[in-house]
């Protein structure tokens, strides 16, 4: 009996003991942040955490979003990257999810919110902010819809947030778009949670004992979501027109063509090695550089050489900054497949029209103007008035003077003049060797001699 006793408790000793264990290990959540609009920068920092927490087999990933939406592009690649991962997901809304950072949102596992936080407004609308008609709307409704239901959630809220026609009764009334605020999301069963911080939230997903490990950029990452930025890759664009425009204008390897090289090293560097960028986009700039090259220096006047390198590099440039497999654009119903590329054709042209624009207006501030960079050029007007001129003016003193042929001029010759052996021209005729002559005018750097007439 003791002998079963003594089993007996030692049993229980072991099973708390493991139990003490297990509720002792802790979940690993990978946690990173999106703070600001849905573009590129936004998709890499998703690309890093999934593969991350897939390769660390991770327990959750954690995403605090805070976003007013963006490029429709970019957020539904991080809405496909996170419906495809194997770790659980949770995104916890710091302020605002609206439009692309809805979709983003419902795509992930659970959903909380901050006290005072929104979720919505996913319509489609134009750069002025006007709704889109109905052909724009449709795919955005098919993505939210399909999302939800993927996720368990009412596909019917979700179409809601896109489509003001959609009447959903006590939740959204027709001609308005929905958006919820935490409270009315958590009411209608489209958020698990309200929580004032991240560990708020896994306490309330039930998640014991979390270790966080914060996503951790490199310098390299870092640079390269700054390069990939809209804005940024503006600038390049300006860097490289107007570096080339300028160094074309004084050929040579200077300043210019270092400022221009560089900034295009550092437009299709990121891309390229972010896959955005193909062999053959960077070797279609190339070509168009090629060809605005012997348009400048071999083939003369501006036609069809010029022209075809304009078109190849406005190409080459557009092709790296979309989302595109060959000539296949992705559709985006914010703007459609074509108005996409479209606008991403007016950044490149505003750009570089601005970066010609640049490079006139430092011409003449850096090297015509009165400042300390005039030194870069001579500016100074060699003029006739003050005393310039490409003539030698030193026999002008001769004019008037006598002397005699030295030889024959017909009509070119040399004359004597006081020991002064100089070169003349017979204004008139010819004149002998030995004949008195006097110098009548100097044009041209040369003297005009008459015969000395005989009293």
């Amino acid at each position: 009996m003791r002998r079963t006793s003594f089993l007996l408790t030692l049993l229980a000793m072991v099973l708390f003991a493991t139990s003490a264990r297990v509720s002792a290990q802790k979940t690993q959540v990978y946690y990173y942040k999106i703070d600001d609009n849905i573009s590129k920068p936004a998709l890499r920092l998703t690309e890093k955490a999934v593969k991350e927490a897939e390769e660390g087999k991770y327990d959750c990933l954690f995403l605090e979003l805070n976003t007013f939406g963006g490029e429709l592009d970019a957020a539904d690649k991080i809405r496909t990257l996170l419906l495809n991962t194997k770790v659980p997901s949770i995104v916890y809304i710091n302020n605002n999810a609206a439009s692309a950072g809805a979709l983003i949102s419902i795509a992930c596992d659970s959903i909380y919110m901050m006290p005072g936080a929104s979720i919505g407004a996913a319509s489609v609308v134009n750069q002025t902010g006007e709704i889109m008609p109905d052909k724009y709307q449709s795919y955005m409704r098919s993505l939210m819809r399909t999302t939800a239901e993927h996720n368990g959630r009412n596909p019917n809220i979700a179409q809601a947030m896109v489509d003001p026609d959609v009447t959903i009764p006590g939740i959204s009334d027709s001609g308005k778009v929905l958006t919820f605020t935490s409270e009315e999301a958590v009411k209608n069963g489209f958020c698990e949670g309200i929580a004032n911080s991240r560990e708020e939230v896994l306490e309330q997903a039930g998640l014991p004992h979390p270790e966080i490990h914060e996503q951790e950029l490199s310098a390299i990452d870092k640079i390269i979501n700054f390069l990939v930025n809209p804005v940024v890759s503006g600038i390049l664009i300006m860097c490289i027109v107007g570096g080339l425009y300028f160094e074309l204008q004084a050929p040579g390897i200077g300043l210019p063509s270092v400022i221009a090289i560089t900034a295009a090293v550092l437009f299709f560097a990121p891309h390229y090695l972010e896959g955005l960028a193909a062999h053959w986009e960077i070797l279609v700039f190339l070509a168009g550089l090629v060809l605005l090259m012997l348009e400048f220096f071999v083939v003369p006047g501006f036609g069809v050489t010029g022209i075809s390198g304009i078109v190849l590099i406005v190409t080459s440039l557009v092709l790296t900054l979309v989302f595109n497999v060959g000539f296949k654009f992705k559709f985006d119903p914010e703007f459609n497949a074509s108005a996409y590329v479209s606008k991403m054709t007016i950044l490149v042209l505003v750009s570089s029209l601005a970066g010609f624009f640049l490079s006139l207006w430092l011409g003449k501030k850096l090297i015509l103007a009165e400042t300390r960079f005039g030194s870069l050029a001579l500016r100074t007007g060699l003029e006739s008035d003050k005393g310039f001129t490409s003539q030698d003016m030193r026999n002008e003193k001769y004019i008037g003077r006598e002397g005699v042929a030295q030889t024959i001029l017909r009509p070119s010759g040399k004359i004597n003049i006081n020991g002064d052996i100089l070169d003349a021209t017979a204004e008139h005729g010819y004149i002998e060797a030995g004949e008195k002559v006097k110098v009548s005018k100097f044009e041209n750097a040369q003297l005009f001699v008459k015969k000395t007439q005989v009293p």
